[in-house]
């Protein structure tokens, strides 16, 4: 499990990150969202104890990423693929960071041939397109068969197959109970992949819950035979409904409209829940008042 309680980075006056607190815990994709200048790098980087925190504590599985005796066993990180070294191969690559971690150099082999870059494995990296390279770093760090992976816009560079496949990858480590904390400025591929979404703006917390519930905010489309009918049954559930052009907006889910509209027997027209810009939506309510970085 991941746990941030009350972290915080100063530089001088200026207040990087300030008191965020949240949890990610196993089996879930929690996706970090901000605008530029936000904090989500510094956050990540007092995470993996690269920067110190000014107060505060980051923990994983309840250590310090500075305590853990070989991290690379529990914990995947990578926070900028391009920062890997461009004259090593990428088999040289893995083998160096498998020879830190105690593990065999043929798991290099293995890991290569995992993350789609067999082929690949003695070019150099200065060689790769960003999208190798981005396989290259989840290769890295899915190399100690961590619980935990920590990755900053992995998807960057990709294309649409690579996105998939890391999709289905992160997927398939968080149904086998990992963690995972991801940060993208991809708004689409976060929704399609994160389950837990923690929106961070000018250093603070703004939203922490499930992308569901958050989505929800953004209300479901519905119309029916008799709207009037139908709003009246939502009203009296609690729901708040407002006309949007030809059809209604519910503040809820689209099951829970769903089953209300069944048990009054309205015929529906359409239902339609969050659709693809309903996170970007959110996103932009949520960090509206941040000044972004160019």
């Amino acid at each position: 499990m991941i746990e941030l309680t009350q972290l915080s980075k100063r530089y001088g006056d200026v207040v990087a990150v300030d008191g965020i607190s949240f949890t990610c815990r196993p089996g879930t994709v929690t996706g970090f969202l901000g605008p530029n200048g936000a904090g989500k790098s510094t956050a990540l980087r007092m995470l993996t104890g690269l920067t110190v925190p000014t107060s505060g504590r980051a923990t994983i599985g309840g250590i310090r990423y500075a305590d853990l005796p070989n991290p690379g066993r529990l914990v995947g990180v990578m926070l900028d693929a391009t920062a890997q070294h461009a004259g090593r191969t990428g088999v040289e690559t893995l083998r160096l960071a498998a020879a830190v971690m105690g593990l065999p150099p043929a798991r290099a082999s293995d890991m290569l041939e995992a993350v789609g870059l067999g082929a690949a494995a003695a070019r150099r990296v200065g060689d790769y397109s960003l999208g190798m390279r981005q396989r290259l770093g989840i290769g890295a760090a899915l190399l100690g068969d961590p619980a935990v992976l920590v990755l900053d816009e992995p998807a960057n560079g990709m294309d649409p197959e690579g996105i998939r496949w890391m999709r289905v990858l992160l997927h398939d480590f968080a149904a086998g109970g990992g963690t995972v904390l991801l940060s993208s400025h991809l708004l689409g591929e976060v929704q399609a992949t994160v389950d837990h979404l923690v929106v961070i703006g000018r250093g603070r917390v703004v939203a922490d819950d499930r992308l569901d519930v958050l989505l929800a905010r953004r209300g479901t489309t519905v119309r029916s035979i008799d709207d009037e009918a139908l709003a009246g049954d939502l009203r009296r559930a609690g729901i708040g409904v407002e006309r949007a052009g030809t059809a209604l907006r519910a503040d809820a889910s689209a099951e829970q409209v769903g089953r209300i509209a069944a048990s009054g027997g309205h015929v529906l027209l359409e239902l339609r829940d969050a659709d693809g810009s309903a996170l970007e939506d959110l996103f932009f309510e949520l960090t509206s008042s941040d000044e972004v970085a160019a």
